[in-house]
């Protein structure tokens, strides 16, 4: 921490939206290299659709982000150790929800699970690159605005809110407006052909039902990073930390779909616990000029909500198979 300070003091250092640049340079590097072992080893066995496979692969995945986590806290103290675990935390299941909505989009373009690998892939690494702009624009807009931070709050306070009087939020991907922008636009093949995104029919190049599903992923993502970064900016406003911390849930996020796809279902009450935790950061954006909340304080009630949620999911099972 006190090595990361003298760097700030020093007039001649490269610095990136508040951070030394060779610590971008070190975490594009670990993704890079993380993505290229998940390409050479890990893909080819998640394809086989194995749940050891993909556990393994899932917490090689969240492994990495504590790995991360453990540098950050050597790097740049204990603060932004605990700022970084908390929005991977909050990230990570806040992306939970984005699972139920795969196999939402899933059903509804009748994707085979030979082809899902290849589209959740491709969504995770447009996910990158579509966060990326969510949370520089973000950090911008807060420091630029500083109303921006109550309207972020409220928002994220009415979504908790109504997730918690309305339950399941009700998505419709196939009736998204990105996906039928792209039906209108897009000359689009009837049926599937393989795993290929594109098939020339006619002497013309047609997109398959397989892109149109992959628009979808992308078009729900959009919707998600809406509640998900936002919620991140309340634990802390360090560019580096958002981003990464969102990098490293999302990464996770192919592997974590087919660990738990067939599991969430039974997790009744897991989407009352994000609420609880929307309605908890967006409060703590709001109350953030009277009350200020410490890092460790909002890591322990995340990890509490998420803990009774799965405890009293689990209650709930044994009780409903016994009855």
């Amino acid at each position: 921490m006190h090595t990361y300070r003298k760097l700030q003091r020093r007039p001649y250092y490269i610095f990136m939206f508040g951070t030394p640049f060779y610590g971008w340079a070190v975490f594009g590097f670990v993704i890079a290299l993380a993505i290229a072992v998940d390409l050479a080893v890990f893909r080819h066995l998640t394809r086989k659709g194995s749940l050891k496979s993909s556990l393994i692969e899932s917490a090689a995945w969240i492994w990495l982000a504590l790995l991360f986590n453990v540098w950050m806290y050597f790097w740049r103290g204990p603060q932004a150790g605990l700022e970084f675990l908390t929005g991977y935390l909050v990230e990570k299941s806040l992306s939970v929800d984005n699972i139920l909505i795969f196999l939402l989009i899933f059903r509804a373009f009748n994707v085979a699970a030979r082809n899902q690998h290849k589209v959740l892939y491709y969504g995770v690494i447009g996910a990158l690159a579509m966060r990326a702009l969510f949370v520089f624009a973000g950090v911008e807009l807060l420091r630029h605005f500083h109303i921006i931070i109550f309207l972020f709050g409220a928002f994220l306070l009415g979504v908790g809110l109504r997730m918690l009087v309305l339950g399941d939020r009700r998505v419709r991907p196939e009736r998204n407006w990105f996906v039928r922008l792209a039906r209108k636009f897009v000359p689009f093949a009837e049926d599937y052909e393989g795993n290929d995104f594109t098939v020339p029919r006619g002497g013309r190049l047609l997109a398959t039902p397989l892109l149109l599903t992959l628009i979808a992923v992308e078009a729900m993502d959009i919707v998600f990073a809406v509640d998900s970064v936002p919620a991140v900016l309340a634990i802390t406003r360090d560019t580096f930390i958002v981003y990464s911390s969102n990098a490293f849930a999302i990464l996770g996020l192919r592997a974590l779909y087919f660990a738990l796809a067939n599991v969430l279902p039974r997790l009744r009450y897991l989407h009352y616990g994000l609420a609880v935790i929307l309605v908890f950061v967006g409060g703590k954006m709001l109350m953030s000029e009277h009350i200020v909340i410490p890092a460790g304080v909002a890591l322990g009630f995340v990890i509490s909500v998420l803990a009774a949620t799965l405890v009293a999911s689990l209650t709930w099972n044994r009780r409903s198979s016994r009855s």
